[in-house]
């Protein structure tokens, strides 16, 4: 006789649903029941943690529960490669590991699967050291759908896909691209099919270690490799799923992913870091990701206990909340933590430099003068922003108080602001005297919580009040804003850059030659406005091989300097974020990359309990 037990785990408690088959002995069913019940005890207990011996966590800390998350823009993509945006980063940063990692308290880079590493005296030569105890996350792509052990193979199977030429693969160009020995080669080769042999730069010295080769010395490099471009993935997952694939050996792992249901992620049981006093990560049962695109909506969904953190609060809601619940700012503990953060972000529209008018540096600039970048921010964006973009692309995110000799000091740059009329004579000066004649341009922005919309109104408005220059513009879809982006099908269009990786070259890219295809009907994924400059190229690439920071940010910022000076884009405000978090949430730290990392955070429950007391006797009441 046959019988099925089906065993649910859900949020720290154990569920089953038994099915038997037709009994004709009530004797018999009571002793099947009887066993039943004593395997379901069993089980429970010394499995999965039921209720009679729930996991402990030592240091006041608690395994359970779900963390609520919300996101203004859906997941577009979790194969690692094909990542470009910063929501779908910062999921699959909870899904797939790498050799090295952030640290999400102080970007500093951290041991991931690579538990020690060494570089040579030449600076090129990095050999890695993997941990033995890593293993993929179970999937029914791996035989008997137990996930199998990651090995150094797996790191160069990996290496080899990012050094794959496909139409989707937007993470080469700034991770291998140039740097690793043999890598451009493999690209090349992959056009015609795979190549017959791998990256000459890579190299597997056992199961456990791994070698990596680069053409120079390169001191952000595993800044680069912390990112999705250093992530490992399963040969065996990527052809069972392809594109589709989202399995790998993080913290969490992912459920269905849909532009509108909300996103599941689930507690990997087989996860192998623990935390400082060696709890086994991660502590958190699951976690919901919903997609409001209203950041009205998502702070009230935030007041409602329906999400337990939000990014980035409008300052205007900061204000009147702690205005009007200062107590709960208060209270010991507090309900609520508030944070202030400038980060790595800029907000900008870039120009489509292959096309009338904007290939007239002229007309840049004149649109660049236009603007009164100071009212923007006090105005319209009422102190959200952390700066008006008077300087550089680069935010002023590299100004360290405690650590002055790494700043990166974007006052050094000059960038443009309100001089009427100069850009007047600008504009006049490339054929559009007084604006006569000048085509009416289309702005394509996406909608951003609605911020975006109520900047391109006013700079609609300036530019019609102080060029009479008409541009309309076009609220786009983000996935459709990207595409349009790539292919350069727009004319002026709204871009938020947060950098990959704490250091300004991750800005300076954005304009490099070499980024931009030999093709217009090629995709450009990083320098959408499709500006060439070979001098700025040069300067860029002596930064990036100088032996000092000092150094290293001279170059970057005469380079800078010349990018800003050719205007092909309009630099609009330096970003920061508000944000708020229950605090019954522990272990979720802010930092200026927009970076989370999930696995070490806890609810604490006592916190957590004493709030619903209070919920109930406010109720009473």
């Amino acid at each position: 006789m046959k019988i099925t037990i089906f065993v649910y785990y859900y949020r720290g408690e154990c569920y089953f649903c038994i099915k038997y088959p037709v009994l004709y002995s009530m004797k018999r069913f009571l002793l099947l029941i009887g066993i039943t019940c004593a395997l379901c005890f069993t089980y429970s207990c010394k499995q999965l943690g039921g209720k009679g011996a729930k996991k402990v966590a030592k240091g006041n800390r608690f395994y359970g529960g779900t963390l609520h998350l919300n996101n203004n823009t859906p997941v577009l993509n979790l194969y690692p490669y094909y990542i470009f945006d910063n929501v779908s980063y910062n999921v699959a940063c909870q899904i797939y590991d790498g050799l090295v990692k952030l640290d999400p308290r102080d970007l500093a880079i951290s041991p991931d699967i690579a538990k020690s590493w060494s570089l040579d005296a030449s600076g090129t030569v990095y050999t890695f050291h993997l941990r033995t105890d890593v293993t993929f996350q179970d999937d029914q792509c791996f035989s008997n759908g137990k996930g199998r052990k990651v090995t150094a193979n797996d790191f160069k199977y990996s290496m080899e896909k990012l050094c794959t030429a496909t139409p989707d693969n937007v993470v080469y160009s700034i991770s291998f691209k140039d740097n690793v020995v043999g890598a451009d080669e493999y690209f090349e080769s992959s056009k015609k099919g795979t190549p017959s042999s791998g990256i000459k730069g890579v190299t597997v010295v056992n199961d456990s270690t791994i070698e990596l080769k680069l053409i120079k010395k390169n001191p952000v490099f595993l800044n680069m490799l912390a990112g999705v471009g250093g992530f490992v993935i399963a040969k065996e997952a990527v052809e069972k799923y392809g594109k589709d694939m989202h399995v790998g050996t993080g913290a969490f792992i992912c459920g269905p992913v849909s532009d509108t249901a909300n996103l599941i992620l689930t507690a990997n049981p087989n996860y192998f870091r623990h935390d400082s006093i060696g709890n086994q990560l991660p502590f958190l049962d699951s976690v919901i990701i919903s997609f409001i695109p209203s950041r009205t909506e998502e702070f009230k969904a935030f007041q409602e206990k329906k999400i337990d953190y939000v990014a980035s609060v409008p300052s205007t809601q900061v204000d009147k909340m702690v205005e009007e619940q200062i107590s709960d700012f208060q209270h010991k503990p507090p309900k609520y933590l508030l944070s202030r953060v400038p980060v790595m972000s800029t907000k900008y529209y870039a120009f489509n430099l292959s096309t009338a008018p904007f290939n007239d540096i002229r007309v840049r600039k004149a649109f660049n003068l236009a603007i009164d970048r100071n009212k923007i921010v006090s105005e319209v964006l009422q102190g959200e922003a952390f700066a008006p973009g008077t300087h550089g692309v680069t935010p002023p995110s590299f100004m360290y108080a405690d650590k002055p000799e790494n700043n990166y000091d974007i006052n050094n740059i000059k960038g443009d602001s309100l001089n009427i009329e100069v850009a007047k004579k600008q504009l006049s000066d490339a054929g559009f005297p007084d604006g006569k004649k000048f085509p009416t341009i289309t702005l394509e922005i996406n909608d951003g919580g609605g911020i975006n919309t109520s900047v391109a109104l006013e700079v609609q408005k300036e530019l019609l009040t102080n060029l009479n220059v008409h541009i309309n513009f076009n609220i786009a879809p983000f996935a459709q804003k990207l595409q349009d982006e790539r292919y350069s099908k727009f004319q002026m269009i709204g871009v938020g850059w947060t950098a990959d990786y704490p250091n300004p070259l991750d800005f300076l890219m954005l304009f490099l030659s070499s980024n931009v295809p030999d093709s217009i009907g090629q995709p450009s994924y990083y320098n959408i406005t499709r500006y060439k400059n070979s001098e700025y190229d040069k300067l860029v690439e002596m930064g990036r091989t100088s032996d000092s920071l000092k150094t290293s940010y001279k170059y970057y910022q005469q380079a800078e300097q010349m990018a800003i000076n050719d205007a092909p884009v309009m630099v609009l405000w330096y970003d920061q974020n508000y944000s708020l978090t229950h605090w019954a949430v522990k272990d979720l730290h802010t930092n200026s990359m927009n970076y989370l990392d999930v696995s070490a955070v806890y609810i604490d429950e006592k916190t957590a309990e004493n709030k619903m007391a209070d919920s109930s006797s406010t109720k009473k009441k």
